[in-house]
């Protein structure tokens, strides 16, 4: 099927059109533990329901309607659904808080919420008596509680009655045929690592450019299995999302994050977007069966990597064609080797895998390569509708770039290094923020990015965040998210956050993996009674720090790590040291860890 690029008020119905009784959807229940699907015609067919049922609730052309929830059909029902009345989404992430949510309806002036589970809906119950424009709260989960007498809740299927025998079809295809892509299609609130929430206008022609871009460049199609594992919150996977959409590509609806390796396991995807920490968890679960596996098969494993890393990256990375005995050997291994890792992830028909979102460590973007998976690395911004630059399926690439522009995409570094885009997928605005609107664009129209980076041979390098980059007291310049990247490629590692700005050397603060670092306790005779015990012990400490030298070898010596502290709990979401999309807000970590941090620093 060739791409369906319409106006995505009437892009399920076209597609349906195409591909009928088709598989469409494959999802499971809320609670449910079996895999079910919808069809194309199906899909279509409750699409226009929800448009009906939009349209008896009383919600018009360009209102803003809210989605709080986490990934389900129902969340793509009602995206669709309000677009096909040509009414704006705001989709909040399953995880907000009270504050953000209460902070996002009042100033989108939001009167219908749509929620996912209980925990979303007691939030949206609590913020509710502070929302003055709040009318209704629809709820996907039957299994939510909800008081009788609660006239401001209705469950989903309550709701969908009211779109049953589709009874104003009509005025639905007239609203459509005056569709424009000028509207706005999104906005979406970005937590951001700093200050208020900043809501990004996303227009239906933006996704329109953004379409047409990507298909030419990331060859999805109908016969895809495609995992939705990243929230569809996130521009990433929204924008991935409906582009696979576009293709006819079935969608696995994942709506449990947690559980997604055994939903790859069981439903075999053949495409996913992801976040690097993904693949850094996929490579340290590798690395760790190769360590605990026996002399002949460690030795085995290591030399197909070497030999995949020689043909996948040395050669076809380059644009260079293997030597026939190598291809050879490497397809042998391929068929033998690699064939049962990808397996075991679930990935045995592994056409490619969208990468962004942060700092992609090379090891780990060397060892998916040479295991035989198209890792597709990429970079944008919810402003520029996700992809800015990517790499290109089957063409050279260069490890450690986000690879070539997009097609429309023009790129500018400014004095300062900054990347300055502009393109008919940029952003025209901040919703009710005309003042940061006006400072997020140069005077000659460019989008200011506020991550430094430079273009080599066509393709697009990062260095890190303009206002991320720390100067240590030495007057040397620091890119954090890179020595993250780095280093959390440690098993033992499972969040990290480089400290350096205006201080002598670069210290750390790691959240380890409690468990692995509590086996190697027992296995080494090291007691403890707690985790504060583990993480203070000396024996732990020296082992921790030869890790991280072996990993840092590469780095200036001001670059490395010096002293790090190991803390006993995760970083969170609730005390503001963490993003939705688990960013890290270093403000607030130095703040809230002043006294571990200025203890690395005493004399």
């Amino acid at each position: 099927m060739q791409q369906i690029n319409s106006h995505l008020s009437r892009l399920v119905h076209d597609v349906a059109a195409q591909l009928g009784d088709r598989e469409a959807l494959i999802y499971k229940d809320f609670g449910g533990s079996t895999w079910k699907s919808y069809s194309w015609n199906q899909f279509s067919a409750i699409v226009k329901q929800v448009s009906n049922a939009m349209l008896n609730m009383g919600i018009g052309v360009q209102e803003n309607v809210g989605i709080f929830s986490q990934n389900s059909v129902q969340y793509l029902f009602c995206d669709f659904g309000a677009w096909g009345i040509r009414a704006t989404t705001i989709p909040f992430y399953a995880t907000s808080s009270e504050q953000q949510i209460q902070f996002m309806v009042s100033d989108a002036k939001i009167r219908f919420l749509f929620v996912g589970e209980q925990e979303q809906f007691d939030k949206a119950k609590r913020v509710f008596p502070m929302c003055k424009t709040l009318e209704r709260i629809i709820v996907y989960d039957p299994a939510v509680r909800v008081d009788a007498s609660d006239s401001s809740a209705m469950y989903f299927d309550e709701f969908l009655r009211l779109g049953e025998g589709l009874p104003r079809q009509s005025e639905v295809e007239s609203l459509q045929a005056q569709a424009s892509f000028d509207e706005i299609a999104n906005i979406l609130y970005t937590s951001g690592t700093t200050g208020d929430s900043k809501g990004v206008i996303l227009t239906h022609g933006q996704y329109h450019a953004a379409f047409e871009a990507n298909g030419k460049c990331v060859p999805v199609d109908e016969n895809d299995r495609v995992m939705n594992f990243l929230p569809f919150t996130h521009i990433f996977e929204k924008g991935w999302k409906i582009l696979c959409i576009t293709a006819g590509a079935r969608l696995i609806v994942n709506t449990r994050p947690m559980e997604v390796q055994q939903s790859m396991r069981e439903t075999h995807p053949t495409c996913m977007s992801a976040v690097p920490r993904f693949w850094e968890k996929v490579y340290m679960g590798v690395q760790e069966k190769i360590e605990n596996s026996g002399a002949v098969q460690r030795k085995l494993f290591q030399h197909a990597l070497s030999v995949g890393r020689k043909h996948n990256i040395e050669y076809l990375a380059n644009g260079r064609r293997p030597p026939m005995a190598l291809h050879l050997e490497y397809e042998m291994l391929n068929k033998t080797v690699f064939s049962l890792v990808r397996k075991e992830l679930g990935l045995e028909n592994a056409h490619f895998f969208p990468t962004a979102g942060a700092t992609v460590s090379s090891h780990v973007e060397e060892f998916v390569h040479s295991i035989g998976i198209n890792m597709i690395v990429g970079y944008g911004l919810t402003e520029s509708l996700a992809t800015v630059s990517c790499d290109h399926l089957g063409k050279p690439f260069t490890v450690g770039s986000v690879g070539h522009p997009i097609e429309g995409i023009s790129v500018k570094i400014s004095e300062e290094g900054e990347i300055l885009l502009k393109g008919p997928t940029i952003t025209r605005g901040y919703y009710n923020r005309d003042d940061i609107t006006r400072d997020s664009f140069t005077a000659d129209g460019y989008f200011r990015t506020g991550d430094s980076g430079y273009m080599q041979n066509g393709e697009l390098f990062l260095k890190d965040r303009i206002k991320d980059l720390f100067k240590t007291s030495n007057g040397k310049y620091i890119a954090p998210q890179m020595i993250e990247s780095k280093l959390l490629v440690d098993k033992y590692i499972d969040q990290i956050a480089i400290i350096a700005d205006q201080r002598k050397f670069v210290s750390a603060l790691i959240i380890p993996v409690y468990s692995l670092l509590e086996e190697y306790a027992r296995e080494h005779n090291i007691s403890f009674e707690s985790r504060e015990d583990l993480c203070k012990n000396e024996r732990i400490h020296r082992m921790m720090m030869d890790r991280i030298d072996t990993l840092q070898q590469q780095l200036a010596h001001y670059e490395q790590v010096k002293r790090f502290t190991l803390l006993p709990h995760h970083l969170s979401m609730e005390k503001g040291e963490l993003t939705n999309t688990l960013k890290i807000r270093r403000r607030v970590l130095n703040e809230n860890y002043k006294e571990q941090i200025d203890a690395m620093y005493a004399e």
